[in-house]
């Protein structure tokens, strides 16, 4: 099996309620590769995360984004590089309240696939709150001699991660982007959320992150002296491409990304309020808006046939804004 949680708060989230993406292709030929063999060795797995933290923790000590830049990609690399940034701006001189970052208990889920990008899961407790949350990151690699990259990371409580299907070898087994036979094709869960958020529905079940999340922002829109408007859009091509892992029961539990603008506009007389953070990453000046950026990612559990999608976690970060 396999978990995983957050690096720390980006911006707003309702999901980052505690702190990869590859084209999760199932049979894809890239550079005539047919072989279907496993995406790594759980020793490179196991180099692959302590490459990660050492370059994730010298970023957050310096707030450089430059320094683990190379060690991130896709949702979790738009909002860590993005965190940064704003850190860098408001503490030039590094993070005064540094604590490395460090896993325990770290297990992986390896898939066999053919060709390139592979991916595989990792699920770990780190020394971060919230404590007893499991850690479920997705790291993918493009190709031979190139390195492997974060892309999704989740913080899920452990009696909610399924148990995934592994062959004799130990080896889980990936889920392809359009795979039939679900509740919803992974490729589908990004545009399937955002039409959620916009018009409700019954494709997810009942939560923090589809209908609390929906209830917070319907009320936002009525905030006095302030019109909100959102947009929201799947994201998924690239490092932002959906990824999953079939379960024990017949269904998939799949990493999909979402790309989120909210637009803060004051009433004649009024400004729009301006955060530290939002400021740091700010184009333009906020005279009577501001539009807000933002890149969540996702972790659901979609069950076969028929039923509910369950987000089980979502990490939100801001990205970016532009004043108007």
């Amino acid at each position: 099996m396999i978990r995983v949680r957050r690096l720390r708060r980006l911006g707003t989230s309702a999901a980052a309620v505690a702190a990869l993406s590859v084209a999760a292709s199932g049979c894809v030929t890239v550079h005539g590769e047919r072989e279907v063999v496993p995406a790594a060795t759980e020793p490179e797995a196991a180099r692959a995360v302590k490459d990660f933290l050492r370059a994730y923790n010298a970023a957050d000590k310096a707030y450089d984004p430059a320094l683990d830049a190379a060690r991130v990609t896709g949702p979790l690399g738009a909002i860590n590089q993005a965190g940064l940034k704003a850190r860098q701006a408001q503490h030039p001189g590094g993070n005064p309240r540094h604590v490395p970052l460090a896993f325990r208990d770290v297990r992986y889920s390896i898939p066999k696939k053919a060709g390139w990008p592979r991916f595989f899961v990792v699920d770990a407790l780190s020394n971060r709150k919230p404590h007893g949350y499991r850690w479920l990151m997705v790291f993918t690699r493009g190709g031979n001699g190139q390195p492997w990259e974060a892309a999704y990371l989740n913080l899920v409580l452990p009696e909610r991660i399924p148990a995934l299907k592994k062959d004799e070898d130990g080896y889980a087994e990936p889920v392809a982007a359009g795979r039939s036979g679900l509740a919803v094709a992974p490729r589908r869960l990004g545009e399937e959320y955002t039409a959620y958020l916009k018009s409700g529905g019954d494709t997810f079940a009942a939560g923090p992150h589809t209908s609390q999340w929906k209830a917070a922002r319907d009320r936002n829109k009525k905030r006095l002296g302030l019109a909100v408007q959102y947009l929201d859009q799947p994201q998924n091509t690239g490092a932002f491409a959906p990824v999953g892992l079939r379960t024990r029961d017949g269904g998939a539990l799949v990493f999909f990304s979402t790309h989120h603008y909210e637009k803060q506009t004051a009433s004649k007389g009024l400004t729009v309020p301006v955060q530290p953070d939002v400021k740091a990453l700010m184009k333009g000046e906020a005279k009577q808006s501001v539009t807000l950026e933002r890149v969540s990612n996702q972790v659901s559990l979609t069950p076969e046939g028929s039923g509910k999608v369950a987000i089980l976690s979502r990490m939100q970060g801001l990205v970016g804004a532009t004043g108007e």
